[in-house]
C-alpha cells in the first residue's frame, strides 16, 4: 500500500479503503482457490496492483468511456483499474468460471458499480470498446484476433482507441507485424526492479 500512495498520491478516501480491501481479499480467496500464485500473494500491491496500474500511467481512461479486460484471471489489471476510474464502465472476461466467481465476489465486497464480470470468451463477447486491456494472456497476434471488431471507431483519449497490453521481455519478434505498435517501459513511472523488463504495449485498432 506505501508504493501505491507513493505513485497514486491523490486517492479519494474511498479508493484507498478499497484498495486496502485488496489484500484481506485476495488472501482469503487464494486459500479456497488459487488464482494468484502462492509467492506472489504477499507481493500483490507490487506485482499485482502497481502492475495493473501501469496502463493508467499510459493512458489514464475519461469519464463515460468503456474498457474490456481479456482474461482477467483473478481480475488483473481490471479491478484496480475500476478502483482508480470510478466513472469508467469495465467488462472483465475469463473462460474459467472459479475465476469469475472470485472477480465477482471481489468485486461485490469493494461495491465496485463500475464493473462487471463474464464467463466469456472474448470473441464471443457482443459491443464496443474504447480500450482493449490485458496480461500476457497469449501472443499479440492470437490476441488481435480474439478482438478485432471489438473497438469504437471514434478516440476522445490521448491515444487512440486499441489494445493496452501488459508484457515483459524483449517483444521485437512478436511485435513485427505490427508497425504501429508503441512500448512504453514500466520503469519509466514506477522504479521498483520487479518492473525492469515490463512494458505497457499500446496498439491502435479500429
Amino acid at each position: 500500500m506505501e508504493k501505491l500512495l507513493t505513485h497514486f498520491p491523490n486517492l479519494s478516501e474511498a479508493q484507498i479503503r478499497q484498495f486496502a480491501m485488496l489484500q484481506p481479499l485476495y488472501a482469503d480467496w487464494n486459500a479456497r482457490i488459487n488464482v494468484i500464485s502462492r509467492k506472489d500473494i504477499d507481493e500483490l500491491y507490487l506485482r499485482h496492483v502497481l502492475h495493473s496500474l501501469a496502463i493508467a500511467k499510459v493512458q489514464p481512461f475519461l469519464p463515460g468511456s468503456s474498457v474490456m479486460d481479456v482474461g482477467t484471471g483473478g481480475g488483473f489489471p481490471g479491478i484496480p483499474l475500476a478502483i482508480l476510474f470510478p466513472d469508467t464502465r469495465f467488462l472483465l472476461v475469463d473462460s474459467i468460471m472459479k475465476k469469475i466467481a472470485v472477480v465477482q465476489a471481489v468485486a461485490e465486497a469493494l461495491e465496485l458499480e463500475n464493473l462487471k464480470a463474464e464467463k466469456a470468451r472474448a470473441e464471443t463477447v457482443a459491443g464496443k470498446f474504447d480500450f482493449i486491456v490485458s496480461r500476457a494472456v497469449t501472443q499479440m497476434p492470437e490476441f488481435v484476433t480474439w478482438v478485432k471488431g471489438k473497438i469504437r471507431p471514434d478516440s476522445r483519449h490521448k491515444l487512440a482507441n486499441g489494445i493496452l497490453y501488459l508484457k515483459g521481455g524483449d517483444l521485437t519478434e512478436e511485435l513485427s507485424g505490427f508497425p504501429k505498435a508503441v512500448q512504453y517501459a514500466i520503469s519509466d513511472f514506477f522504479p521498483e526492479e520487479f518492473f525492469e523488463t515490463k512494458k505497457v504495449v499500446h496498439l491502435p485498432l479500429k
